[in-house]
């Protein structure tokens, strides 16, 4: 199965979105790409989220469009049916890891400690969303887990601002990083386009050391 870490292996940075209103998905997408993120999480936290893939699936084709906050097996159908190219939880079951498996579309599952990583792994999923990564140790823990653990690939997501994400890209167990800093609720409330355009050029400027 291909990796979600390789659908835009040059994307450092993934934008974790939530849409109120799904007539905002497009413009919205748009927006990223334009500034250089293509691969767009759209977490499942609103009435709208799977509206939101839909739209962003069918009318922005150069856009990776991804479903986050999955939590269930339905959760997984629905996320898949609407058209979501990968999936993201902040957690995992044995049950969710099933099902997002049968799915055959990208997953990265959620870990926030060493035993759940080695359980994975265990699993042959290697790459692994850390989440919530500030609360959890930041940069410093998974640069403790390099060692012990190389196999292992990581998205750290949750906390992440424009400041912390060089520290976990210069890691070589990090892929890239999530975020929502290019998405401030002023200028998502005021369909301010033009500023997340300008914020996600800013992001997708972010480089490894």
């Amino acid at each position: 199965m291909t990796s979600v870490l390789d659908l835009a292996p040059a994307a450092l940075v993934v934008p974790v979105v939530v849409i109120d209103d799904a007539d905002d998905a497009v413009p919205l997408a748009r927006a990223l790409v334009a500034g250089g993120l293509p691969l767009i999480e759209v977490t499942l936290r609103t009435p709208a989220a799977l509206d939101a893939i839909r739209a962003i699936s069918n009318a922005v084709p150069e856009a990776v469009v991804g479903a986050g906050t999955v939590v269930s097996a339905a959760a997984v159908a629905n996320a898949a049916g609407a058209g979501a190219r990968f999936l993201v939880s902040p957690g995992w079951t044995e049950g969710l890891i099933d099902a997002m498996r049968a799915s055959d579309v990208p997953f990265l599952p959620g870990v926030s400690t060493a035993s759940e990583v080695l359980a994975l792994l265990e699993r042959g999923v290697t790459d692994l969303k850390f989440f919530p990564a500030e609360a959890a140790g930041g940069a410093p823990y998974l640069k403790s887990l390099a060692g012990p653990l190389p196999q292992a690939r990581f998205c750290p997501t949750g906390g992440v601002s424009l400041a912390s994400a060089p520290a976990y890209l210069a890691l070589p167990n990090v892929a890239c990083v999530g975020g929502t800093w290019m998405l401030p609720a002023d200028a998502l409330a005021a369909r301010d386009w033009a500023r997340v355009e300008a914020l996600a050029r800013e992001a997708a400027a972010l480089a490894r050391p």
